[in-house]
């Protein structure tokens, strides 16, 4: 059973990446956004925030390379509900396929493409001046990154499915930019007044912000909260919760939403 779904998942995920190859320009556009937004924000903040761009560029990489986990989000987002409220449902709906293969035949898709934008902002940071310790550091950062892309994928097929229409979800778009500001990734929080910092360090982002920090021996801060002192637990187990509530509730929705 367990092969079938993988089989069927392969064959979606392969729909995905046809849809790419005729129309690569959002693709790509989504491959190198992370490089403008790290290039931008150190042109901006670098000086005044660490006095030179390569002490700024060390500290901020592992940041650009969460956020990266966020953007692309919405359109993985957009594809389902867009099939959702069309009739590619009752043609899926119509073959003999698990409830699984749907949803995770976009996941699958979606964190291949991950892999390939990680690697290109990580290519992008070492040419700016990121110097990482070890490849296993780099390896072991690359894997909490993509476990949390897999946390959020579970959580936004849920949210694409609920959705009532593609317009709906680009709202998604705009929550992306106040989440990675309010956390640890362009700046120390304790820089900032006592009660944000508590909300920038419990915002699971810094967790693996943090997280990615500490394997590569980036540059970092001292925590101000519990949060910020347990980042890489927190960073593990946030994503396990999340794919355990959001999983079965994104497939529970898609079969309801097929019969």
């Amino acid at each position: 059973m367990m092969n079938q779904v993988v089989q069927q998942s392969a064959v979606l995920a392969g729909r995905t990446f046809q849809h790419w190859r005729v129309q690569p320009g959002p693709f790509i556009v989504n491959l190198l956004f992370p490089v403008l937004v790290l290039v931008m924000m150190g042109g901006l903040l670098g000086g005044a925030l660490a006095g030179d761009l390569e002490s700024y560029f060390a500290f901020a990489v592992p940041g650009v390379l969460a956020v990266a986990m966020l953007f692309g989000l919405e359109s993985t987002m957009l594809a389902i509900t867009t099939d959702a409220s069309s009739t590619i449902t009752d043609r899926f709906r119509s073959l003999p396929i698990s409830g699984w293969a749907v949803p995770a035949g976009r996941c699958l898709a979606d964190m291949a493409a991950s892999v390939l934008g990680l690697a290109v902002t990580i290519a992008a940071g070492v040419v700016l001046g990121w110097r990482p310790n070890t490849m296993i550091g780099v390896a072991v950062a690359a894997g909490v990154l993509l476990w949390f892309r897999f946390g959020l994928l579970w959580l936004g097929l849920y949210a694409g499915l609920k959705a009532r229409s593609p317009q709906a979800v680009a709202a998604v778009q705009i929550l992306v930019w106040p989440i990675s500001m309010v956390s640890s990734v362009f700046v120390d929080p304790s820089t900032m007044p006592a009660w944000l910092a508590v909300i920038a360090e419990w915002n699971p982002l810094s967790f693996v912000v943090t997280s990615v920090r500490e394997l590569t021996n980036s540059p970092t801060y001292e925590p101000v909260t519990w949060a910020g002192a347990h980042a890489l637990p927190l960073a593990v187990v946030t994503p396990l919760l999340v794919v355990a509530i959001f999983g079965p509730l994104a497939v529970r929705r898609y079969r309801k939403l097929a019969s």
